[in-house]
C-alpha cells in the first residue's frame, strides 16, 4: 500500500487546493519524479503553476468564492487528482491503481478540507481556518516532491539508419 501513499497524498493536496497539487506534479517533473513527461516542467510552466496556486490560496478567501463541492470545482479536483496519482504512483505501482488512490484523495481533500473550513469566512476563525488549510496543502505538496520516487521513463528508440 505504501507505493500508493503518495498518489493518495497529491490527490488530498488536489482536494484542499487544486492549483497547489498542479505546481507540485510540474515541480515533480522538473525532477523527474513523474512518471511521464508530459507534465509541463520548464521555468515558464513552474512559474506559471506556482503563480496560480498562490492566486488560488488569495481568491479562497474572497467571499464571492465558489463552495468546492458544486460540480465544476469537484470535477477538476477529481481529474486532477487522477492525473497526479497516476504520475506520483511508485515504479513498482499500477498507474491505474494510482489515478484511483489519487481520485479517492481527491474526494477526502475536498470534503475534510471543507468540514475543517466551517460556515465558511463569516465564522469565527474562517480566515485562520483558511491560512491552515493553505498551509497544510502547500506543505504536503512541498513533501510530496521531495519524497517521490525518481522514476525511470522509458525513452524512444532512436530511428535506425540503413
Amino acid at each position: 500500500m505504501r507505493k500508493y501513499g503518495s498518489a493518495f497524498g497529491i490527490g488530498f493536496v488536489a482536494g484542499l487546493r487544486t492549483m497547489s497539487a498542479c505546481a507540485a506534479l510540474s515541480w515533480a517533473a522538473a525532477r523527474g519524479r513523474t512518471r511521464s513527461a508530459a507534465i509541463p516542467s520548464g521555468p515558464v510552466a513552474r512559474t506559471v503553476a506556482t503563480t496560480a496556486a498562490l492566486a488560488e490560496m488569495a481568491g479562497d478567501k474572497m467571499p464571492f468564492a465558489p463552495d468546492r463541492r458544486i460540480p465544476p470545482s469537484f470535477a477538476a479536483r477529481l481529474v486532477i487528482g487522477a492525473v497526479g496519482g497516476w504520475m506520483f504512483a511508485g515504479r513498482r505501482a499500477s498507474p491505474e491503481a494510482g489515478a484511483l488512490a489519487g481520485v479517492a484523495g481527491a474526494v477526502a481533500g475536498t470534503l475534510l478540507g471543507r468540514f475543517a473550513r466551517g460556515g465558511g469566512l463569516g465564522a469565527p476563525f474562517g480566515l485562520a481556518r483558511g491560512l491552515a488549510e493553505d498551509a497544510a496543502a502547500a506543505s504536503l505538496a512541498a513533501a510530496l516532491v521531495a519524497s517521490a520516487e525518481r522514476q525511470q521513463r522509458v525513452r524512444p528508440a532512436p530511428p535506425h539508419s540503413l
